[in-house]
Order: structure tokens, then C-alpha cells, then sequence
């Protein structure tokens, strides 16, 4: 994994007005994670629309990121798989873009092989 990718933790990641969707157990780790309630969050830290929690953002970042994430140990899922995220699968351009932006995926990697780094993950979640 390491000479795949090895996270530098620059926040590239966190920047941007759109955020992540937190599913249900996101949802639960976090409110532990930061002692709040589930309505305490929604004002605070979430958005709710049309039913979809997400993270709020702050001056075109993750609320959570302030020189590193805040919430590192209860992070959504979807911030736990980045980049190796399944859309490297459905078009490999999805993978050069990623390495462009991304100062922690290995330069020199395949795409055969991120392409089974991915695949493996996926096939021990199942």
C-alpha cells in the first residue's frame, strides 16, 4: 500500500465547497468521536439536504480541517478510501487526475496495479 499511496496529509483532499455524504455509521462514529448530538451536529458541523447529511464547509474547506483533519480517527468512509476510490475502475483518467492532485499516490504506480489495490479492498469489505 505505501508504494501505492502514503497520505502527506497536505488537505488537497478537504478543499472545495462540496463535501462528502456521510452514511449512517459515519454519522454515529463521528457524534462520538465529538460528543455531540445528532441535532447538535446538524447545527454546528453538518448540512442536511433533502435528507443527505454532510459535512458543513468553512471558507471552501471541510469544517473539519484546520492544518490537518480534525476528526482524523472518525472520518467518513469515503475520506478513509481516498484516492483509491472505485472510479479509478471505470476510466483510468480518473487515476491521472488523482495523481496529478494528489502529492501522496505513487507517480510511478500502474494503473493495472492501483486497479488491484482497489479490487482487493473491495473483495475484503465483502
Amino acid at each position: 500500500m505505501e508504494k501505492v499511496f502514503e497520505c502527506k496529509r497536505c488537505g488537497y483532499c478537504c478543499q472545495g465547497e462540496t463535501t462528502v455524504s456521510l452514511s449512517l455509521s459515519d454519522q454515529e462514529r463521528m457524534l462520538d468521536f465529538l460528543k455531540l448530538s445528532y441535532e447538535e451536529a446538524i447545527k454546528q458541523v453538518w448540512r442536511c439536504t433533502d435528507g443527505i447529511v454532510q459535512m458543513q464547509t468553512v471558507n471552501g474547506a471541510c469544517i473539519f480541517y484546520e492544518d490537518g483533519c480534525t476528526v482524523h480517527p472518525a472520518r467518513p468512509w469515503r475520506c478513509r478510501e481516498w484516492p483509491l476510490v472505485p472510479a479509478i475502475l471505470a476510466e483510468e483518467n480518473n487515476l491521472e487526475t488523482i495523481k496529478r492532485s494528489c502529492p501522496g499516490m505513487g507517480k510511478d504506480v500502474t494503473y493495472e496495479s492501483i486497479c488491484k489495490v482497489i479490487r482487493d479492498a473491495t473483495d475484503s469489505k465483502e
